[in-house]
Order: structure tokens, then sequence, then C-alpha cells
């Protein structure tokens, strides 16, 4: 009996110190008070080198996006493919079901 609640208390105190463990590498830590959290950058781990970074930077200044995360402006998306004419979205339009024009009118209404 006396084994048992030793070893209870041995796994007790060990489930209660992983989370502290995991979060020694993290960034931020949980605190008590009213943020809630404190930050390290000290504790956190980067895997790139500071050539990888420069380079990143250099690239951002070069198409103009440093700029725009300088202001916290939006960036522009990327295009996927080629865009649809003007004809081609209204031939889509006058061409759906009812039930694709009801469904895309309460998208537009909001439901």
């Amino acid at each position: 009996m006396n084994f048992r609640k030793h070893a209870a208390l041995h796994l007790v105190a060990l489930a209660m110190t992983l989370p502290v463990i995991a979060q020694a590498s993290s960034l931020y830590h949980a605190s008590p008070g009213e943020a809630g959290f404190t930050e390290h950058p000290d504790h956190l781990k980067s895997t790139k080198t500071r050539a990888q970074v420069m380079a990143e930077v250099e690239a951002a200044r070069k198409d103009g996006t440093l700029a725009l995360m300088q202001r916290n402006a939006p960036l522009p998306m990327k295009a996927t493919g080629p865009g649809k004419t003007r004809q081609q979205v209204i031939a889509e339009m006058l061409n759906e079901s009812p039930e694709q024009r009801r469904a895309r009118m309460e998208l537009q209404r909001g439901g």
C-alpha cells in the first residue's frame, strides 16, 4: 500500500511538470497576471540562418511586400490561374440553375 501511494505521488508530480517542460522552448509562457502570458524571445529556437532571413528580407524589399508589411496593409493575393472575362461571368449567371441562383443570392444576402 505504501509503495502504491509513493508511486502514485511520483506519477502525479511527473504529469504536472510535463506541460511546464513543453513550454520551456516556446515564445509565450502562461502567467497568472491580467495578460495571461509572458513573452520570452530568448527561448525561441529558430531553424533559419541569418543569411536565409536576410535573403527573404531582400526578396520582400524587391517585390514590394516589405513596404506593405511595414504599413500593416494586406498583402496582394497571388494569381492562381487565368481569370474569367466579363462575358464568361455573365454567361455563367444566365445559365445557372434555380438552385444555384438561390444559393448565390443567400450568400450575397448573408442568410
